[in-house]
């Protein structure tokens, strides 16, 4: 196994799950999820990755595996803070549709009347004003960036906010307003500079008391702490090398571009971000905003001409695997990623942080999602008639070695039958595959419409251990994690 590989006892002991708060038939899904997640890191060979479900009001699942400091080999948890950079922009959003809800500013204000000291260059005359709406949808035609390179490492060279203003000038828009999809952190940026004018409050200050202390969100905030890094803030990892290595990338502070890219937070908090909105959704009084103002945020505000991409007010909306309305945003910092997602219809949210560049969370949300789906489903093609086994069915999980066809396989209960799952995959719910006790040793595949085909026969050593099993005639033996 890798440097960051764990034994799947180390595995379990990582996770932080909460029993207390799942549901019941989940378990085995959650089993499939936290084997799954220690799989990819390591065969992507990521430090460590934290994750967290959430189903309305309920933490379904939270853990982490690897490690947030290898150096110390300080585990990943739930617990574990990372930058969230990207959905730093929700929280701007939500103060920003604070201040519209109080009636202190309007969506069509134009940015040039709420900041008096903007002076970028329109350069297409024939443009349409630049307003709150056309920021919060990344309409705005505005650059993606301030003026300076502050995604160079090695240092990273974040402005601070009278940096920024001052070479506002200097830069000129990029497209006529509402015509483009143009994803702007300096669009963001200028939103929270919004939020400080009209409330008379720094940002951060803002932020803090009118939304995440009310929502208890303790340990996220818009800045990186300096003294938890290391320890309680994960150390950040650059993409890997061709030597199959990632270099350890400084730690930043985002300054002036906080309210864009610089919060961090962790997946438990994510996910109470997540109940409150489920909550909001379906509330008849205001917490933070107002019920009908959130469901605005989350509905379809900018359709790009190609029909890709749509966004909300400040949110990501878009319509997920299952056919509803999904909304969230991901993230992308020096040496971290991350992905909140949410499942409105069906009250879901998936939190993922990773602390190294170079990785995709959403393949980790959708992996999630994906799984506990096919839970979800009707016994995914079993025969209503069909007994579930009365057998113990655990003497037959743990790992398999397939090589040299492929990596690992994973064997584990579900529905009463048992499940191999092939891993790494990045579509772990199609690389699943029932089988059915038949008798003895003997299972059989559970085809997707339900009828059996071929045989899976366990054998077993002098002491009765699974040793290995038999398919199509040929040997997959049973290994030691």
């Amino acid at each position: 196994m890798k440097k960051y590989a764990l034994a799947l006892a180390l595995v379990v002991s990582c996770f932080i799950v909460h029993p207390q708060d799942a549901i019941k038939n989940y378990d085995e899904a959650l089993t499939l999820i936290e084997v799954w997640l220690d799989a990819q890191k390591d065969f992507e060979e990521i430090p460590g990755l934290s994750a967290s479900i959430v189903e309305d009001q309920k933490l379904l699942w939270s853990g982490g595996v690897g490690f947030a400091n290898p150096e110390t080999e300080k585990p990943f948890t739930g617990a574990t803070l990372c930058s969230i950079c990207s959905i730093s922009k929700l929280f701007t959003s939500v103060a920003i549709m604070k201040l519209y809800d109080e009636g202190k500013l309007r969506l069509d204000d134009q940015l040039s009347e709420l900041l008096p000291y903007y002076d970028l260059k329109q350069q297409f005359p024939q443009s349409g004003p630049i307003t709150v709406r056309t920021l919060l949808t990344h309409s705005s035609g505005l650059p993606r960036e301030a003026g300076y390179p502050y995604w160079t490492g090695p240092e990273f060279p974040f402005p601070s906010t009278e940096e920024i203003d001052t070479k506002l000038s200097e830069q000129e828009s990029l497209y006529p307003a509402s015509t483009y999809f143009q994803y702007s952190n300096l669009a963001m940026t200028l939103l929270g500079e919004v939020v400080s004018e009209v409330s008379g409050v720094p940002y951060e200050t803002y932020v803090r008391q009118e939304i995440l202390i009310p929502l208890q969100l303790s340990n996220t905030g818009p800045e990186m702490p300096k003294d938890l890094y290391g320890s309680d803030l994960a150390i950040g990892y650059s993409a890997l090398g061709r030597n199959g290595k990632r270099e350890k990338v400084a730690l930043f502070q985002a300054n002036g571009i906080t309210p864009a890219a610089g919060f961090s937070s962790n997946v438990t908090d994510l996910g109470k971000f997540a109940s409150w909105q489920f909550r909001l959704r379906e509330a008849k009084t205001k917490e933070i905003l107002k019920p009908a103002t959130l469901k605005y945020m989350q509905s379809v505000h900018w359709t790009n001409p190609n029909w890709k991409t749509t966004w909300g007010l400040g949110f990501r909306v878009y319509k997920g695997p299952n056919g509803s309305t999904w909304a969230g945003h991901g993230g992308s910092c020096p040496g971290y990623r991350s992905s909140f997602e949410m499942d409105l219809k069906n009250k879901r949210a998936f939190s993922v942080m990773i602390n190294s560049s170079g990785t995709n969370p959403m393949k980790y949300v959708m992996g999630m999602h994906a799984i506990l789906n096919k839970m979800s489903a009707k016994d995914n093609g079993a025969k209503p008639e069909t007994a579930v086994s009365p057998m113990d069915l655990s003497q037959y999980v743990g790992y398999y070695d397939p090589k040299p066809w492929s990596s690992e396989e994973y064997i584990g209960t579900w529905n009463g039958d048992l499940v191999v799952l092939s891993l790494p995959s990045d579509k772990p719910a199609e690389a699943m595959t029932k089988f059915r006790h038949i008798e003895g040793d003997t299972f059989r595949r559970v085809r997707g419409d339900g009828e059996l085909g071929e045989t899976l026969v366990f054998e077993r050593d002098a002491n009765g251990k699974i040793t290995r099993y038999i398919q199509h005639g040929n040997y997959t033996l049973k290994i030691k994690r």
